[in-house]
């Protein structure tokens, strides 16, 4: 399974603004339609607002609840999960209309066979709500798992696209040296290890040091091609940030820069750069353009799709892989969130 983009678990969609915000509204709703409903002897401003007192504090309580106890419950099935939500929806409802029976008793005039009449009728609502919203979010889980399962599948495709293009240009370097210079084909096969046992261990996610490991690997591999006619300049901090990215996520970028710069071109050099901000890593990665102030080489932009797509999924869209064209020279820009 893909570790760039872990399978996601039920509870955490509700951790999320947007879902708070919109059990808040829900619960409004409720409270407006119960406010409304025949049969209600006080005024109804008044009981909407008691209802919207006890129906967001239920809410609030079932949502803390869960989260409480979260860790407890991340090994769960999703359908045990759902019914030991609904329980604990019905045990807060208990205990908030507790509370308002022991705090305001003597002001709001009911008798007990009220209450009692009260607390049954409004369990029936939190079962008939509960229901429903549990039905609404297996739904939504069932659809987000379908999505992450296709996500999955696009990742998988796009790197397997990526491994037979640099497998056959680094082994035709190699058949080209190992007459010639085999100590320098030693060390190419040695690198070519390095770089294929990270390839083949699956999508995984590993530090921004060791990609950039992997990238130098590769770069070392392809000065053996083209000698002189390569040149690497390194920009990183003195302490890299410990931050993760999809294995050869970066290194294609990098390949992208030979095959449309260098290796259309007498002499290039290549420059990859880190710098921080105090959220975000960026590492961009240029290469002269084959004509001063041409355009890119258009290509099959597999590695930058793919380096793309996988980035945005490790970091749920706050990471990005954007390319620009600036005085001669090919850009590609992958910004990372801190903390991601």
């Amino acid at each position: 399974m893909l570790e760039i983009d872990k399978t996601p678990r039920p509870l955490d969609a509700l951790w999320q603004a947007p879902a708070i915000i919109w059990v808040l509204l829900a619960g409004e709703c409720l409270a407006i339609v119960l406010a409304l409903a025949p049969g209600v002897s006080i005024d109804r401003w008044i009981y909407f607002g008691l209802a919207s007192l006890v129906i967001q504090w239920v809410a609030l309580l079932t949502l803390g609840s869960l989260y409480l106890f979260r860790r407890a419950l991340q090994g769960m099935r999703p359908q045990r999960l759902t019914y030991l939500a609904l329980g604990l929806l019905l045990v807060n409802t208990w205990l908030v209309l507790g509370l308002v029976w022991l705090l305001m008793r003597g002001v709001w005039p009911m008798t007990e066979p009220e209450w009692s009449a009260l607390v049954l009728r409004l369990t029936g609502i939190v079962l008939a709500v509960g229901f429903l919203g549990l039905a609404a979010f297996q739904n939504h889980w069932r659809g987000r798992l379908h999505a992450v399962r296709a996500k999955q599948s696009e990742l998988q495709a796009l790197q397997a696209r990526i491994r037979p293009h640099f497998l056959f240009n680094t082994l035709n370097t190699g058949a080209a040296l190992v007459h010639q210079r085999p100590e320098e084909a030693e060390r190419l096969l040695l690198d070519l290890a390095d770089l294929f046992r990270a390839a083949l261990a699956g999508p995984r996610q590993i530090s921004l040091e060791d990609e950039l490991s992997l990238a130098r690997r590769y770069l070392e591999i392809e000065a053996l091609r083209f000698g002189d006619r390569l040149q690497v300049r390194w920009e990183l901090p003195r302490e890299l940030p410990a931050v993760t990215v999809p294995a050869l996520s970066i290194q294609p970028l990098v390949e992208n820069a030979i095959r449309h710069g260098v290796e259309r071109m007498p002499n290039g050099e290549i420059e990859v750069a880190v710098s921080t901000t105090p959220d975000t890593v960026v590492v961009r990665i240029s290469n002269p353009l084959p004509r001063p102030g041409g355009a890119a080489v258009a290509g099959h932009q597999v590695g930058l799709n793919a380096s793309q797509v996988r980035i945005e999924a490790l970091t749920g869209g706050r990471g990005s892989v954007q390319t620009q064209v600036l005085e001669g020279r090919f850009i590609a820009t992958v910004r990372l969130p801190i903390g991601a």
